[in-house]
């Protein structure tokens, strides 16, 4: 007997006539079903791309009112069964403003999406994130296309001059070199006054794992410096990430939005959110670049024609050696560049994922300079369960650099370090002798050429930073996710200097039986533990209030240990000196290690976002952080915050306004803090050492059980506008910003006890900053074959110190004449950092310098905190060429010219070069003019630079393999519009005393290069 299986039903029929019957009634019903559901829908399919014709990958399409999804494939094609019924298609994509197109009967649909509008963007705040139209703070948000272009190497240099409110210096022209970034001004008595910077979710610590080339403090006691030359600038602490992995940084300004990160938010909030992978296919993404850098600017000194001409106008018979010799010339090289980026991504079903990888080798313009960075990086968003509600965050980046550094110091004397000794080398002495060997006299000239060769400086950074976050959604408006994370990264530094080059400690003396030579081996680690948990409520509680909320606790742990090894008395051995410590006699030989104390940070945090029908929104913060830092009396901290916006375009008297998109009124108030000092600073704590055949404990700081939290307390108002559909788009910010219960570390008097130490205290007294921000986008032209974009801010920012007791001295200065010599003040009454030295009149009718009251009263005459902080952009596009410029600036401030001061003065004259400017003098300055400082060497900062400007040429795509093939050149540094005389007026060289900061010194620092680059980036 046969039998059938009907595996739809699962009923098995005997084989009888009638069930044949039965059997092809069933068949006939099927065919039936199936005709009518073909007649019943339709296919429709289509490319979809953007405004410059580029296919997008990994768009949903839906039909409106239905579950019936696609996404769009590899080339931006998709095909989709759509139901008779069906009236419309939706397109969305991340970025893009959703579209909603007609069927209307079409097979073929080809639309076009444009970039989302700003209002409809999800804004991250810390901890969460709302829709911009929906924030009541100060923040303010770039995305990857508004970034600075070109091959950056650290992220803050993305960022540089796009927002107001906020200044990036690049400290120094070395490739990976530290940054100064301050948002809102300056108030930082200690530390170094730069943000927090969170990356997707992580705190950073703010340090950087590159060791210090001459053990300068290690465990809080004072290291002579090695090498002869002084201590190097430090690194960047962001160079471990790769700015093609970041797809948008968010600024938080204000205390409103900053005080959710409570004790660490004094200096504002930089979130960095790297790039997601997107729903569909398998997508690649190729960056590659290469370019050739030079000098920006040079100084003007004299060359060997008119070092001759000068000697002879001073009546001067020695000193002329017969050559023409540029010494600048000789350390500097044309220095080029490379890197590649690629990104790999994708995903499917709510689970997505992107890895990168990179590469970058960039050379210095300073001979045996340079930084080779490689980067990988890994994220993955996974959802699990049939209701998609467990989900599962994973985020890994890791990054090893290795840095060539250039014997440039920040506090070099009178030999000076590589680029006062080129500045200053008399311009008609050959560098190398008649058989080619490298000139060395005997004394205390240096050869910078012999410098050159005689220093090797080479460190190796290794960074992880991952996490893992799982999270759950209780209910559709509930969410509770943990994060956990660590931060790991550590450093070695090999710095050495050959025993031929004539630096005292350092040159071999055999007369005396000195080997000569100078190594240094250093290492620090770094780590940072993370443990955050938050629970979120997202939820229409009443009708037309929405309540989004958030708790949390946070536990943070960081450590910080190192080591340090050098001697002296190597010889000429052929091998690096690093590589054979024990190649010394034990005497020579020096070590120490250290361990800082435990700092940990225990905190609660809570935060409510009301908003009642789009119009009227209250944002409340509170947090609560506990640190073992302080004293144990105040253990604990408080930081509240409060701010409300009114969007009066949803009012109805404004609603049908047409040529009005955004009318939205701010105001907030919160309390922040800083904890930016060193640990256990609130402890007895000693340093370990050995002196005269037994163990010696060092006093580093004394106890002091009331330390507490320094406060920044703000207020700010503003505004945000958007006209003629947003084609005009602006904010204005008011804001009013006081530090108080400084943090200071406050030295003992003299004459002390033995062993006196430092104690931190909270000083009283004040520090104030107020301003305006400014900010204008408009889009001028916006047609389909031609666009033309201007954006610019403006910040208007004064500084001042109030109600704080004495004079607190920093600012040092250095080189030949200067020793034991201030700049620089915080006194009551004065802005940050005052310049105060002897006021310079001119010169006499003898050549020599006059001050007012004879110089022996100092006077205040400069400032190098700027009023005005400017931000241009333009973008320019005309089919698939583009341009685009952009500019930074700031006014007001006053720059110290250290190098014109010490390292190139008259005196000179006869055995080092002079700046060309003293022989243009109405007076004949004086040889015999003693060297000092005063407002002579006070220079006006104000600039204006063209620090980024990229032309390119979409070629869109190239087959079925190549998208969106774009290629360009960029150029770095352009030009700078300024009276400033030294390399650039965008300098910051740290001249700090005692922990205290300083700001506006120029010192032989590594100069500045105007780069230029050629690269192309594409998908597939």
């Amino acid at each position: 007997m046969n039998y059938y299986l009907l595996k739809s039903t699962g009923i098995v029929l005997k084989n009888r006539p009638g069930v044949r019957m039965l059997q092809k009634a069933v068949v006939l019903l099927v065919l039936l079903v199936i005709s009518s559901a073909a007649l019943a829908q339709s296919v429709v399919t289509g490319t979809v791309s953007d405004k410059d014709n580029n296919t997008l990958i990994g768009v949903t399409v839906s039909v409106e009112g239905t579950n019936v999804k696609a996404l769009t494939d590899g080339n931006g094609k998709y095909s989709i069964q759509v139901p008779q019924t069906a009236k419309r298609l939706i397109f969305s994509y991340v970025g893009m403003e959703s579209l909603t197109v007609e069927i209307a009967g079409k097979n073929v649909i080809n639309p076009v999406l444009q970039s989302a509008n700003n209002l409809s963007e999800v804004q991250v705040i810390g901890y969460g994130s709302v829709k911009k139209k929906d924030l009541t703070g100060a923040v303010a948000t770039l995305a990857e296309k508004d970034f600075n272009k070109g091959p950056l190497i650290a992220p803050d240099q993305l960022i540089q001059g796009k927002v107001a409110g906020v200044q990036m210096i690049n400290n120094s022209g070395q490739p990976g070199g530290s940054t100064t970034v301050r948002i809102r001004g300056n108030t930082a008595m200690t530390g170094s006054g730069q943000p927090l910077y969170v990356v997707d979710g992580i705190a950073l610590d703010g340090r950087s794992a590159r060791p210090s080339a001459s053990p300068s403090t290690v465990g809080g006691v004072k290291s002579s410096p090695g090498g002869g030359i002084g201590a190097a600038p430090g690194g960047n602490p962001l160079n471990f990430i790769n700015p093609n992995d970041i797809a948008s940084m968010e600024i938080l300004k204000d205390a409103s939005a900053t005080a959710i990160y409570g004790s660490r938010a004094a200096y504002g909030v930089v979130l960095i959110t790297t790039k997601r992978g997107a729903s569909g296919g398998v997508k690649l993404d190729v960056n590659a670049s290469t370019g050739v850098s030079n000098i920006m600017r040079q100084i003007d000194v004299l060359d060997g024609d008119g070092y001759r001409s000068a000697l002879n106008k001073y009546g001067l018979t020695s000193g002329d050696f017969g050559s023409n010799v540029d010494a600048m010339d000789a350390i500097t090289r044309t220095a080029y560049n490379q890197n590649y980026s690629i990104g790999f991504s994708g995903g499917g079903d709510g689970n997505t994922y992107r890895a990168s990888l990179g590469y970058q080798d960039q050379q210095g313009i300073i001979r045996k300079t340079g930084l080779k960075k490689y980067t990988g990086s890994f994220n993955g968003n996974f959802k699990f369960l049939e209701s998609k509600n467990l989900g599962l965050d994973v985020n890994l980046l890791s990054s090893q650099f290795n840095e060539t550094i250039a014997p440039i110091t920040t506090d070099a004397g009178f030999t000076g370090s590589l680029i006062s000794q080129a500045l200053s080398w008399n311009p008609t002495q050959p560098l190398r002798n008649a058989d080619g060997s490298l000139f060395i006299e005997n004394g205390r000239i240096v050869n910078p050429l012999a410098m050159s060769e005689a220093y090797n400086d080479k460190s190796k950074v290794s960074t992880i930073l991952g996490s893992i976050s799982p999270y759950y959604k209780i209910a559709p408006w509930l969410e509770f996710r943990m994060l956990a994370s660590i931060n790991y990264s550590t450093g070695v530094r090999r710095s050495s200097t050959r025993s031929f080059i004539n630096l005292e400690g350092v040159q071999e003396k055999p007369d005396q039986n000195f080997l000569g030579g100078y190594a240094s081996y250093s290492s620090t680690e770094l780590i940072t533990q993370q443990f955050t948990n938050t629970l979120t409520f997202n939820k229409e509680i009443a009708s037309r209030l929405n309540l989004n909320a958030l708790v949390g606790y946070e536990y943070t742990n960081y450590i910080n240990k190192g080591s340090n090894m050098n001697a002296t008395g190597f010889g000429n051995i052929p091998v690096d000196y690093t590589d054979a410590l024990q190649a010394t006699a034990p005497a020579n030989r020096k070590m120490s290690s250290y361990y800082d104390p435990k700092t940990q940070l225990q905190s609660y945090f809570a935060r409510a976002i009301f908003n009642y029908a789009d119009k009227y929104l209250l944002t409340a913060t509170f947090r609560a952080d506990g640190s073992t830092k302080f004293g144990a009396d105040n253990k604990y901290g408080y930081f509240p915050s409060f701010s409300a916006a009114w969007n009066i375009k949803n009012e109805a008297f404004l609603s049908e306004t047409e040529w009005l998109d955004q009318l939205k009124i701010r105001a907030g108030y919160g309390k922040t803090g800083n904890q930016e000092f060193p640990s256990g600073s609130a402890q007895q704590r000693y340093a370990f050492g050995y002196d005269q055949g037994g163990q010696t404990l060092t006093g580093i700081n004394n106890k002091n059980d009331k330390l507490k939290w320094q406060a920044d307390e703000q207020t700010n108002i503003g505004i945000d506008f958007g006209l003629f559909k947003s084609r005009l788009t602006g904010s204005v910010d008011y804001f009013r910003k006081t530090t108080t219960d400084l943090l200071f570390p406050q030295i003992p008097f003299y004459p002390s006890a033995a062993g006196a130490s430092v104690t931190w205290v909270n000083l009283p007294g004040k520090i104030k900053n107020n301003g305006i921000e400014l900010t204008l986008n408009g889009s001028i032209i916006d047609k389909e074959n031609i666009s033309w974009s201007l954006g610019g801010n403006a910040t208007f920012i004064k500084n001042k110190v109030q109600d704080v007791t004495g004079i607190i001295n920093t600012g040092s200065l250095n080189g030949q004449g200067l020793s034991d010599v201030t700049l620089e003040v915080i006194q009551n009454g004065l802005p940050l950092f005052a310049m105060v030295t002897r006021r310079y009149e001119g010169l006499d009718e003898n050549g020599f310098s006059k001050y007012s009251d004879d110089g022996f009263t100092y006077y205040y005459v400069g400032n190098p905190n700027p009023s005005v902080i400017l931000g241009i952009s333009t973008d320019f596009r005309y089919k698939k060429l583009s341009l685009g410029l952009n500019f930074n600036g700031s006014l007001g401030q006053d720059v110290y010219n250290n190098t014109a001061n010490s390292v190139l003065p008259i005196t000179n004259l006869g055995t080092r070069n002079v700046a060309s400017a003293l022989l243009n003098s109405g007076i004949q300055e004086s040889l015999a003019n003693p060297i000092s400082a005063s407002s002579r060497y006070i220079e006006k900062g104000d600039y204006l630079k063209l620090a980024n400007a990229t032309i390119s040429y979409n070629i869109g795509n190239i087959g079925k393999a190549i998208k969106g093939l774009n290629i360009y050149v960029n150029g770095q540094n352009l030009f700078v519009l300024t009276n400033y005389s030294g390399f650039d007026p965008e300098v910051n060289v740290d001249k700090s005393i005692n922990g205290v900061p300083s700001a506006g010194i120029e010192y032989v620092p590594y100069p500045s290069a105007r780069t230029f680059n050629f690269g192309v980036n594409f998908s597939l």
